[in-house]
């Protein structure tokens, strides 16, 4: 599977493709997020809700780990950073193999649980508007996605 980059210039427009990558998911999705802090990974994360249909307004679930949003498919969106040290499994295949949208942020620390099909994105900070955003599919729905993405 082949990588794809696409580089934004706004916080808007990396939202924009976040909304536009979520009208190509369906349930049991599943996509990683990496990228150092504020490189754009809640922005992004923020764009595929409001593609779901989610009305809340999206927040880093840092301190919780899991939250979970009510879109037109369920949306989780995890932050496992805390989780660095751990092996504790706290039901990600319930997650993974449900009826809604997974986005894992820090999914380095948990890649036993992770499926082996999804979506893996890397966001890089270039400088205060410009984010690089590298797409790494793994499975041929995932490699499907980004071909519509990127048109």
């Amino acid at each position: 599977m082949k990588e794809h980059q696409i580089k934004t210039y706004a916080v808007e427009e990396t939202t924009r493709l976040g909304e536009r990558l979520a009208l190509l998911l369906k349930p049991g999705d599943v996509i990683t997020l990496e990228g150092d802090l504020g490189a754009g990974k809640t922005a992004f994360t923020k764009g595929i809700a409001r593609g779901l249909g989610v009305k809340r307004t999206v927040s880093s679930p840092t301190f919780t780990i899991i939250k979970e949003y009510e879109g037109e498919l369920p949306f989780y969106h995890m932050d496992v950073y805390r989780l660095e040290h751990s092996d504790e499994d706290i039901g990600f295949a319930e997650y993974f193999n449900g009826d809604g949208v997974s986005v894992v942020e820090w999914a380095q620390f948990i890649k036993d649980f992770l499926p082996s099909e999804r979506l893996n994105i890397h966001i890089k900070y270039m400088d205060e508007n410009t984010r690089m955003l590298t797409f790494s599919p793994k499975g041929v729905h995932f490699d499907w996605i980004i071909n519509e993405l990127i048109g």
